[in-house]
């Protein structure tokens, strides 16, 4: 049995936020304890009645503890093509994507690049993602096996495609079917594994191929779906033109039995209200991709307008087409995103989007995204004046509040202390070149 307590100003989240002063949606302990036995938190409280006599203590004051970042869409391939300049949705997948991920048919490169894949989510404090992997299966046992050595809980998938992508990067209706079988059999439920069947997005699957996908939902009904959907004007009326028959991009995944409680629609930009209350209706989770959206010049996703139906939307960093790794600098683009809407973000749901309101989206809230008994100790540590602008911003500070709106606009890795995952503080394996 392993036993320690980690000290610090401990923050986690009961429920959303409803603005900036709702601090009775959180557990705030100014000196604060977590309780770890075996991975597993046992109690989280003032450290004064929470830390038990005889156990190991970690004092990581006066830094922040919170529950480890999730991100809810990202693409394991293309960390190497990140600020790959001048393009917008559609030619940036044929300039840089698709030549980025066909090198994932050999394991060696998938390998390497998983190293470094995980090492950069755990310096950023990332400790769980949904991952699109690259059509072969190769990248999908690289992503679990590199993710099942750090002791991760990770989900992903293989992408299905078979048209309008290069020839080397197309399966088929039957191999889609057969590999993600092979793959679910392997890895779902494997540690702290979790497949997701992955059609990359309508344009890139034939009808056959989507049925395909719809067998695999009814046949695994526990698993999470992930796609893509209306990111792009050019992409919606090129999907529709491939689905005539549909009455709209979202109807599409419909008519396939794709929406649900487990399903994650990444972008899910321009909707029409008869799509937001479809979502709502079904259960269905947009993602919210904010950094990707800016760079490729997508447009502004409006999570108020799915929110006002029920809808509960996940917050992504879409790397590689995102613009950092971070889910703090993520937070911080959302919050400029619904400026522009006149909406407001506070930083209390900023926190809480990255932590809980993802973890509630995946429907894994009684394992992580939170510190409360019996969930998995997935943990970040945050230094508020990791660089000299956060120093000197919180010279101002005057509140809980001040300090985590510094930490989503000022922070990215440089104010992770350290990334807890199962209980265990993980390290980066290779150092990155400088």
């Amino acid at each position: 049995m392993t036993e320690q307590v980690l000290r610090g100003r401990v923050l986690s989240f009961r429920r959303r936020p409803e603005g900036p002063a709702d601090l009775a949606a959180c557990d705030w302990f100014e000196d604060g304890a977590v309780h770890i036995r075996d991975g597993m938190i046992v109690a989280t409280g003032d450290f004064a009645t929470t830390a038990p006599a005889g156990v190991s203590v970690t004092d990581h004051r006066p830094h922040l503890i919170t529950a480890g970042f999730i991100d809810a869409h990202i693409h394991f391939p293309q960390g190497e093509i990140v600020a790959s300049w001048g393009a917008q949705l559609m030619d940036w997948l044929e300039t840089y994507t698709f030549p980025a991920e066909t090198r994932f048919a050999d394991p060696g490169h998938a390998g390497r690049i998983a190293t470094a894949f995980f090492d950069l989510l755990l310096m950023n404090g990332t400790t769980t993602a949904s991952a699109f992997c690259s059509v072969h299966p190769a990248s999908v046992d690289a992503y679990f096996t590199e993710a099942e050595a750090r002791g991760l809980r990770m989900l992903g998938g293989k992408v299905l495609m078979d048209r309008n992508a290069p020839v080397a990067l197309r399966d088929t209706p039957q191999s889609a079917y057969d590999d993600s079988a092979a793959l679910i059999a392997r890895w779902h439920g494997r540690g702290r594994a979790s497949y997701v069947i992955s059609p990359r997005f309508a344009i890139t699957s034939t009808p056959e191929q989507m049925a395909a996908a719809q067998a695999l939902i009814a046949a695994h009904p526990d698993l999470h779906i992930q796609t893509h959907l209306s990111e792009n004007d050019a992409e919606i009326a090129f999907a529709c033109s491939l689905y005539p028959q549909a009455k709209g991009y979202l109807d599409i995944y419909d008519r396939y039995g794709m929406l649900g409680p487990n399903a994650l629609l990444g972008h899910a930009i321009h909707l029409s209200d008869a799509e937001r209350d479809r979502i709502a209706e079904t259960g269905a989770h947009a993602v919210h991709c904010p950094t990707s959206n800016l760079f490729l010049g997508s447009g502004l996703f409006d999570e108020a307008a799915l929110a006002q139906r029920g809808a509960t939307s996940g917050i992504a960093t879409d790397i590689g087409a995102g613009m950092s790794w971070s889910m703090l600098r993520t937070g911080g683009a959302a919050y400029a995103i619904a400026q522009l809407q006149n909406r407001k973000l506070d930083p209390l749901t900023g926190f809480w989007w990255i932590t809980r309101g993802n973890a509630d989206v995946l429907g894994l809230t009684d394992r992580i995204g939170t510190l409360e008994p019996g969930s998995e100790a997935d943990l970040v540590v945050l230094d508020s004046h990791a660089t000299p602008e956060l120093a000197l911003r919180m010279q101002a500070a005057q509140d809980l509040k001040d300090e985590l709106f510094a930490l989503l606009i000022l922070g990215d890795d440089r104010a992770v202390v350290e990334t807890y995952a199962n209980g265990r503080a993980v390290k980066p394996k290779a150092p990155l070149a400088a």
